[in-house]
């Protein structure tokens, strides 16, 4: 049976590593998210970040310590326990993971289909209306081929939010998009928030943007986390390392 926590708490972390071909990723790292909240990663390259989205999703399982995502122990999640926590949690690859064979329309259809709760004439108004929301109304015939990154970004946004999941993952949502695009798509992600009150987590690499965004940050360095508190204090952490990553200070090495 899955072991139930403070169901306040949408994200909890305890003393969780991972390794893969003997190298660990993540080092007895703990991180905790009261549901509501808006919480950004960074840190450096092949620090963990990703890891640790895909750990939260159940996507990765821990070789020590625990998960708990919505209240639900992940962390030795029998198949059947995962797809009913996945069900309220939706995910943003860096990637886009669209279905390249897909139309626009029926991508954006997916998490509704997959369900299978909600009859075909509503899953295509609440297709319209997502695409709408992300700058892309009447796109559902396209097909993933004939967009720009940018565009690809926000159907994964709109197909990621489409069920109106209790807790959003989104990894790299801006990479490669340019300054105002950036700044529209994080507006974008912060409105459905207001619209919703889900929880986010956003894992990116534009350091300027992600503290712009966030509500709380947490810095991830070599698989443990080196910082965590509000955005805007993080520029005075007593913490060099960090204050140099936030900086941009290339003083010395990460």
């Amino acid at each position: 049976m899955s072991q139930v926590t403070d169901t306040r708490t949408a994200i909890s972390v305890q003393d969780v590593s991972v390794a893969f071909d003997g190298t660990e990723v993540l080092r007895s790292l703990s991180l905790s998210l009261e549901q509501g909240g808006r919480l950004g990663i960074l840190g450096p390259a092949a620090g963990g970040k990703s890891v640790l989205l895909k750990l939260l999703v159940g996507l990765v399982a821990p070789d020590a310590g625990r998960v708990h995502i919505l209240g639900t122990d992940i962390s030795r999640g029998k198949e059947k326990t995962l797809m009913r926590v996945r069900r309220d949690v939706g995910m943003l690859f860096q990637n886009y993971a669209l279905f390249d064979f897909m139309t626009v329309g029926e991508n954006v259809a997916f998490p509704l289909a997959r369900l299978g709760e909600t009859e075909d004439d509503e899953i295509a108004d609440r297709v319209s209306a997502r695409l709408k929301a992300v700058g892309l109304a009447g796109s559902e015939a396209k097909m993933p081929s004939e967009l720009s990154g940018g565009m690809k970004k926000r159907v994964g946004i709109a197909r990621a939010t489409i069920a109106r999941p209790a807790l959003l993952l989104y990894d790299e949502p801006t990479a490669g998009l340019d300054p105002v695009t950036t700044s529209k798509m994080y507006e974008l992600i912060a409105a459905d928030q207001a619209d919703t009150g889900c929880t986010v987590v956003a894992v990116s690499s534009d350091v300027g943007a992600l503290m712009n965004f966030s509500t709380e940050l947490a810095l991830v360095h070599e698989g443990s986390v080196r910082y965590r508190g509000p955005s805007h204090a993080i520029s005075k952490s007593e913490d060099a390392l960090v204050r140099q990553f936030v900086s941009g200070d290339d003083a010395g090495p990460l």
